[in-house]
């Protein structure tokens, strides 16, 4: 089954309306059901009833024996514990961006302009590329993986990273960059970009091939 439709609506601009993902229907909350309570004792034939004794006399009340004084009183059972359906999650939503396998890169760089225009904060978004590295990850990388990965732990800034980086965490935003990779690597990488991305996934490539790897199940 393909992630994007076989006729996507291609986008020109991005970002479009932002992704809020509908809210969960829950089970309405069921009453608690009060159990049966203690039976009345039974009324032998011919006694009054409550208050209804003869006029001048004082019914004495009811004498309990021993052994009755010690058996606990009846209690009602426990009402059923309240239940809820747990809330659906909603998937993100899909743009495509027709780009080349060269220009993807910069289609995704306009991509994060235009989120960033919008007051898309920096945190929020991620980018991945299927081929070579984006200029800014492959930078921050000669300074070592432990700074490099400490940068997307601080969440305070745009965060680039290779689309099948185990370690890549999600964000509301990811923008994938199609600009190389085997089909197989492609083909892969997109399910796991939309996993990552809570609001909204961009895809910025050549819609014919990124459609025809998902139809195929590549």
């Amino acid at each position: 089954m393909p992630l994007i439709p076989e006729e996507p609506q291609i986008h020109e601009s991005v970002p479009g309306p932002r992704a809020t993902p509908a809210a969960g229907r829950t089970a309405p909350t069921p009453r608690p059901v009060p159990g049966p309570g203690p039976r009345p004792a039974p009324r032998r034939p011919g006694s009054p009833g409550p208050n209804r004794g003869s006029a001048g006399t004082s019914s004495a009340p009811s004498q309990r024996t021993t052994s009755d004084a010690a058996k606990p009183a009846p209690t009602a059972p426990a009402a059923p514990a309240a239940q809820t359906a747990p809330a659906s999650t909603a998937a993100p939503q899909i743009q495509l961006i027709p780009a080349s396998v060269d220009g993807a890169l910069d289609a995704a760089d306009e991509a994060v302009d235009l989120l960033l225009d919008s007051g898309r904060a920096p945190g929020e978004i991620l980018v991945l590329t299927t081929g070579d590295q984006h200029p800014w990850a492959a930078h921050e990388l000669s300074f070592g993986e432990a700074s490099y990965w400490a940068q997307q732990d601080a969440g305070d800034d745009v965060f680039y990273a290779a689309a099948d980086a185990d370690r890549a965490k999600g964000r509301s935003v990811v923008v994938v960059a199609v600009n190389g990779g085997a089909d197989d690597v492609v083909a892969q990488a997109l399910p796991q970009a939309m996993s990552r991305a809570s609001a909204l996934l961009i895809v910025c490539g050549d819609p014919q091939r990124i459609n025809s790897l998902m139809t195929a199940g590549v």
